[in-house]
């Protein structure tokens, strides 16, 4: 199937409040191309370099989310165009996307990554560590950042009911933080969370947002 139909066959299924983020880490500009073309206009990426190599060089309407984990020296590079960074992960991190957002005279959208899964092998904060954030002066003092929502990544795994069951964690920690802290902000409403092999339990479980790459562009890496 062509990258257009694969975009419809995930989109027949997906709820209208639900964005689809086309996952085109390695992928060459022409198959980015083909998705655009067809109507795709969120793209995420994992590294900086590529992300700014790409945005240089197609549409400028795009929507660029990074989607891995952000060194702090690498931020300034994307800085001027990114919209959405999916995993941050530390105060350590929102303070150094606060400095160079200022710089540039943007305010940049993030979302909160939290460690769900089992494995040990993936990023993420603590319920705890969020609200310790949130809920510190430091925080109230960066102006030039804006939590918009949580992301997770479930466990890799055939156990449907242990994906499930991570999935809905996440959608406790969003509820929690609204209630506790974002009460009045209707931009704080992003659930990132469901890739190619997990999207429909995902989304069942609560998603706003869902990351899909071999599902759209197939698994060669380019």
């Amino acid at each position: 199937m062509s990258v257009a139909e694969n975009i419809d066959k995930i989109k027949a299924t997906l709820p209208a409040h639900v964005q689809l983020v086309a996952v085109s880490k390695t992928k060459p500009a022409e198959l980015i191309l083909e998705a655009y073309n067809h109507g795709q206009r969120i793209f995420g990426e994992n590294k900086v370099q590529e992300m700014v190599g790409k945005y240089e060089s197609l549409p400028k309407d795009i929507e660029w989310h990074f989607i891995g984990h952000l060194q702090s020296n690498k931020i300034k590079y994307m800085i001027p165009f990114v919209h959405l960074i999916h995993g941050v992960d530390s105060f350590k991190l929102l303070k150094s996307i606060d400095a160079e957002a200022k710089k540039a005279g943007r305010v940049i959208s993030c979302l909160l990554q939290f460690h769900i899964a089992e494995e040990e092998t993936k990023f993420g904060l603590s319920i705890e560590e969020a609200m310790e954030i949130l809920g510190s002066e430091d925080f109230k003092l960066l102006n030039n950042v804006r939590i918009a929502g949580v992301m997770g990544m479930a466990t890799y795994t055939e156990d449907e009911q242990q994906v499930r069951k991570e999935f809905a964690l996440l959608k406790v920690y969003f509820n929690k933080l609204k209630s506790n802290f974002i009460v009045d902000d209707p931009g704080f409403k992003e659930i990132s969370m469901g890739m190619s092999g997990d999207y429909l339990i995902a989304i069942a479980e609560g998603s706003t947002m869902i990351r899909i790459g071999s599902n759209i562009f197939g698994e060669r890496n380019y």
